[in-house]
């Protein structure tokens, strides 16, 4: 099977999808994003701890793809605010799935409001792989 022009894989509209928000970090700088996070440093802060560089890249390829765009909201030094464009507030539905199929299938699971305000029933992503076997065999 060729592969249609303009096209990384495929014209299959999942592949097509997963070419652009298909990596480990895209989603979650969306979610981020729909959560009412808008600036590098509020991106950066994460429970997931993205590297500086991982969240420069995904910005940028994100942009690119017109899923977010930037405005300057300072000019020395210059530093951007971040918005979901439609295209990517769309983007919405895709992660509101996510979740509910997460939820139900990976027991422990949280959303980020409930991790943001302590809720029981699951382990901040947070913390190395020993802490977390440590704190899984204390309790």
């Amino acid at each position: 099977m060729n592969k249609p022009d303009g096209f990384r894989r495929s014209a299959c509209p999942i592949a097509s999808t997963l070419d652009l928000v298909g990596d480990k970090w895209s989603l979650l700088v969306i979610r981020d994003m729909l959560h009412g996070k808008r600036t590098y440093g509020e991106l950066l802060a994460s429970p997931e701890g993205i590297p500086t560089n991982l969240l420069a890249d995904r910005l940028k390829r994100l942009e690119d793809a017109g899923i977010i765009v930037s405005s300057v909201y300072q000019e020395r030094p210059v530093r951007y605010a971040y918005a979901l464009s439609e295209k990517g507030t769309a983007l919405g539905d895709v992660l509101l799935a996510l979740v509910r199929w997460g939820k139900k299938h990976i027991p422990g699971t949280q959303t980020l409001k409930e991790f943001s305000s302590g809720a029981v029933g699951g382990a901040p992503a947070r913390g190395s792989t020993r802490t977390r076997a440590k704190a899984a065999r204390a309790g």
